[in-house]
């Protein structure tokens, strides 16, 4: 039976990978193979002689010789299966809840037009300089919203900005490092830190100061290199438009970027999960939400039916909910494989034949062309390092940058190919060196920083 949850992770995960191939969304392989590899486990649990013990993160001693079903209280193989597959689906939903809570913040800001506020800072015509200031902007931003959002944004800007097509999508691509670069550092930046951290891997303070300066060079190469190419010469003409902000723009924009921010820090005081502030930063920007537009609807006399759908139920339904369950298959067929100690077994194997730098340097490139939530969710079960220990850092920027190197390697990544048009070829040429040079100069400084 492990041949055969094995043989469903392989092949849904391939129809993962070449999902703009079959053209099925790759929300559908990861529930199904999430489904059968549980029903693997429960069909073969008698015969299974493994089962890892998420709780203390080692095998389960003698557990071959357990039960199926116990009696008169006595622990069995079943229960050990319930109170698993409980404990990862747990461990999952914090996860899920945190992110809805980030996603719908984010939204609301969209709402309030909140975001055009960073275009009308951008007054340059110069194509250097404005590279750098979106790249910097990328950097930052993707470090409180999240990689995949800050891209979505800022490449919305440049549509507003930059009217030549080929030149936006080299913007576009260096974009696209970056923002997974300013994801690296911050364990709200990107879904595998935020994995990492609320899965006790890393703490928010010791993280960004392992990762920041590493990040950051990840970033900076890149970037002072594209300035010397001949793309990035010359100046742009900005295109005049009449699109006002709203007077609570810039408000709604600090409040949101702040409530954020204050998550780490509640965990900190509180030493609860990040999801229950993630939670009270939503009800606090929710509510100033529902505050400002009854205000706006009783200016302008509107009726009471109109207001029927607020600001957070809009935002609600523009989350991207594909990729929450995209998120819940893969995370819980890893949990699958983790069970059967099949991936705390893989992990000792490779300690013993490989240096873990050479390991964790591999995984970003692997990132590269498979996706690096279940590359990560499955390194979490192959070391058994304590929290803030060195290899949950290298981890979390090599599984952060490494998606760089190739158009499909990050949700980034993705996101720009889908709304710039970008081929996997034009990026490959372009941009793929680039993001190449910048991981290994990152890990080059971080190395050297350790």
């Amino acid at each position: 039976m492990e041949i055969f949850i094995l043989v469903i992770f392989v092949l849904g995960y391939f129809a993962i990978t070449i999902e703009h191939t079959l053209k099925i969304d790759k929300l559908i392989p990861a529930l199904v193979m999430m489904a059968l590899a549980w029903a693997g486990v429960a069909f073969g649990l008698d015969s299974f002689a493994n089962w890892f013990d998420p709780g203390s993160h080692k095998l389960v001693d003698g557990f071959a010789n357990l039960p199926l079903t116990g009696t008169h209280g006595e622990i069995s193989k079943m229960d050990w299966m319930e109170d698993t597959l409980l404990h990862h689906f747990g461990k999952t939903c914090e996860i899920l809840i945190f992110l809805v809570g980030a996603m719908t913040i984010v939204e609301i800001i969209d709402h309030f037009n909140g975001f055009q506020t960073f275009k009308a800072m951008i007054s340059t015509r110069k194509k250097s300089k404005l590279l750098w200031i979106v790249c910097i902007l990328a950097f930052i931003l993707s470090a409180i919203i999240d990689n995949l959002t800050a891209t979505i944004v800022l490449i919305t800007i440049l549509r507003k900005i930059i009217k030549d097509k080929n030149l936006r999508m080299w913007f576009a691509g260096m974009i696209i490092i970056a923002a997974n670069a300013g994801g690296a550092w911050s364990p709200i930046g990107d879904v595998t830190t935020t994995m990492l951290w609320m899965q006790d891997k890393v703490t928010a303070g010791v993280l960004i100061e392992s990762l920041l300066i590493p990040s950051l060079v990840c970033m900076l190469i890149p970037t002072l290199i594209a300035t010397y190419l001949p793309i990035f010469k010359g100046e742009i003409e900005l295109e005049e438009t009449s699109e006002e902000i709203s007077k609570n723009s810039a408000f709604m924009l600090a409040l949101g970027l702040l409530l954020i921010v204050f998550v780490p820090i509640f965990k900190t005081m509180t030493h609860l999960p990040p999801y229950i502030g993630m939670m009270l930063s939503l009800g606090i920007m929710s509510m100033v939400a529902e505050i400002l537009t009854n205000r706006d609807f009783t200016l302008s006399k509107k009726e009471d039916s109109e207001h029927g759908h607020g600001p957070t139920f809009k935002a609600l339904t523009k989350i991207e909910m594909p990729s929450i369950l995209f998120f819940l298959g893969i995370l819980m067929t890893v949990a699958a494989l983790e069970s059967l100690g099949m991936i705390y077994t893989f992990g000792n194997t490779v300690n013993a034949q490989m240096d873990q730098d050479l390991f964790v340097s591999l995984l970003g490139i692997g990132s590269a062309i498979i996706d690096n939530v279940p590359l990560v969710a499955a390194s979490m079960g192959m070391f058994p390092d304590v929290m803030d220990s060195r290899v949950w850092h290298f981890i979390a920027y090599a599984a952060g940058t490494g998606g760089s190197m190739l158009i499909i390697g990050s949700a980034a990544g993705v996101v720009a190919m889908g709304m710039e048009n970008i081929s996997f070829f034009w990026y490959l040429k372009r941009i793929s060196l680039l993001a190449l040079i910048g991981y290994f100069a990152g890990i080059g400084v971080f190395l050297i920083l350790q």
